[in-house]
């Protein structure tokens, strides 16, 4: 018998084919533990989950990277800084000249056992990606969790006395937006001059750049717009504002993601559906010799449109400037 078509099958046409370029970018999901259990995210951690990536795993993929010459390893999670390798990974890295990002939820700088988190990080030059879904309270609790809001303008606070997003400090301090709702961000450059003032004038932090994000149409989010009967009006809006030249920029077209196990995917959000790298089967990074992904397919499916509607989206933020 023939399985039931899903329902975003008539309202999606098929993604544009799309293939991979040079590898620019390793992503490492560290793991789904977390202190926090936001209602948007994607990878739907949290502070019961134990999926952690192992030392070998680590190793393997610090080696991958190295072999690579990849310019970025990416940290991710979860909470990446949760898991014991965050810290050997960084310094590994950092020892071999990659720059690393450190996909920082803020909050964690006050866990116990973090609290010198924030000089590591400092000492290692990270650049720290951090999400801050707003600059006031109201939206930042409702979606984070309360008093999320107070926690990362203390953590922000924290890190600009170490010298983050100072003028010549070399410590990049990025802040994250993603919409509360089913709506796309809005412009990228304007809404970080809002926050940019508004934080400084409300709470004396600075802060380097603000990249926007789409809410994915997956995990948790896709659950809470099933559960308000939102699903396929949310993908039609994504569909409706296609941008075909968003395509050339899309951020699979030079990152490998990699999960705690060591399987790899065209991209962080592929990975969370379970989509093998290429859309074939399953790959373990060990599997994978360096560069080898230069010209693989990548896979796609429906909820990629929200890397291409309006402004593009991506975890280095918009994809366009208009």
């Amino acid at each position: 018998m023939n399985a039931s078509p899903r329902p975003e099958s008539q309202a999606v046409p098929p993604f544009p084919a799309l293939t991979r370029g040079r590898l620019e970018t390793l992503q490492l999901n560290l793991g789904y533990r977390c202190n926090q259990a936001c209602t948007h995210c994607h990878v739907e951690a949290g502070p019961l989950r134990t999926e952690a990536m192992s030392a070998e795993v680590a190793e393997l993929a610090l080696q991958f990277a190295i072999a690579s010459s990849v310019k970025t390893l990416d940290l991710t999670g979860g909470a990446p800084e949760l898991n014991p390798v965050f810290r050997q990974l960084v310094r590994g890295a950092r020892q071999a000249g990659i720059t690393v990002i450190d996909r920082c939820n803020l909050t964690i700088l006050e866990e116990p056992g973090q609290t010198d988190l924030a000089q590591f990080l400092a000492a290692e030059s990270c650049r720290v990606v951090a999400s801050l879904p707003c600059y006031g309270p109201d939206n930042v609790d409702a979606q984070r969790g309360k008093g999320v809001f107070d926690a990362s303008i203390r953590g922000i606070k924290s890190l600009n006395s170490l010298g983050y997003a100072a003028e010549g400090s070399g410590l990049v301090l990025d802040l994250v937006y993603n919409p509360v709702g089913a709506h796309l961000p809005p412009a990228q450059g304007a809404l970080e001059a809002t926050y940019r003032e508004r934080l400084l004038a409300d709470y004396g932090i600075r802060f380097n750049r603000l990249l926007t994000l789409a809410n994915m149409p997956i995990a948790r989010f896709r659950h809470a717009l099933e559960r308000d009967g939102r699903y396929i009006d949310y993908l039609k809006l994504l569909v409706d504002n296609h941008r075909a030249e968003n395509l050339s920029a899309v951020m699979c077209r030079s990152l490998m993601s990699v999960d705690w196990q060591g399987y790899v995917y065209d991209c962080d959000f592929n990975q969370m559906l379970g989509l093998p790298l290429g859309g074939g089967e399953r790959v373990h990074l060990s599997a994978l010799l360096a560069n080898a992904d230069v010209g693989r397919p990548i896979a796609v499916d429906s909820h990629c449109y929200g890397c291409t509607a309006g402004n593009g989206s991506s975890c280095g933020g918009a994809l366009s400037a208009a």
